[in-house]
């Protein structure tokens, strides 16, 4: 059934939309998913703030251009479905790698990050990054090392003052007694 020119301008007009609200787009091929597993990996990907859509690759096309983004003509091949990260990127990544190992089905193809292409190697690596929340523990840690090193220098050297002070007080005492 062929698509009226009014829903291809109206797809290429969300496609536009996700494309300017998303931190990444993550392209993957998706034949031989199930409609079930389809659902459960989109109800995860929205967990993570992430739209999975299967996407017509000429509509697409015409996105990335009125969108201003790169067009990677060799991951528009074929039946394509995109992740748009809307959210953090690495949930996502992870989120799809984890997917993709699990149903051996799935296949990652790429990425748009910052107007930049993504290899699948790039993928996994930000699906390796620990979240943002352990990235800022990590972070604060490290920052905090140095300080709590020097209150213990300061300390330790306050205390041996305190402790020569408190001896030679006694030993006042001692003489004048």
């Amino acid at each position: 059934m062929a698509i009226t020119k009014e829903k291809k301008q109206e797809l290429v007009a969300q496609y536009t939309d996700l494309l300017n609200r998303s931190q990444a787009v993550i392209f993957t091929d998706y034949r031989g998913l199930t409609a079930a597993e389809l659902g459960r990996l989109r109800s995860k990907l929205r967990e993570a703030d992430s739209r999975y859509h299967v996407i017509k690759n000429t509509l697409f096309r015409l996105a990335l251009q009125k969108a201003d983004q790169p067009v990677p003509e060799d991951l528009l091949g074929g039946p394509v479905a995109v992740s748009f990260c809307l959210g953090e990127v690495p949930p996502t990544a992870k989120i799809l790698v984890d997917f993709a190992k699990e149903s051996k089905i799935l296949t990652i193809r790429g990425g748009l990050l910052n107007k930049k292409p993504l290899g699948v190697q790039d993928i996994q690596a930000l699906a390796s990054l620990p979240s943002r929340e352990v990235l800022l523990a990590q972070v604060l840690a490290g920052m905090q090392s140095p300080i709590s090193g020097l209150v213990t220098v300061l300390s330790g050297t306050i205390r041996g003052l305190l402790n020569v002070l408190k001896a030679r007080a006694e030993q006042l005492e001692g003489a004048s007694a």
